[in-house]
């Protein structure tokens, strides 16, 4: 299991609840947070696959929201 941390603009609890649908669709994704009290509102994600990098910012594109590897 790999834990990733993502720079995003995930700003409060109604982007918090945007984004639940689509990172929850993301199979190889086991558990993710976002600290929205960061100034990087870092997003932790963890999960078992190679890919789960790009599945993660896909996943949050789609969402209407950006995230970036840190």
């Amino acid at each position: 299991m790999q834990t990733l941390k993502f720079k995003t603009n995930i700003k409060c609890a109604a982007c918090i609840a945007t984004v639940t649908p689509f990172l929850n669709s993301v199979g190889d994704l086991k558990k993710w947070e976002v600290d929205t009290m960061s100034s990087d509102k870092l997003l932790s994600a963890e999960g078992v696959s190679e890919s789960l990098s790009s599945q993660v910012v896909d996943a949050l594109a789609k969402a209407g929201y950006k995230a970036e590897l840190v």
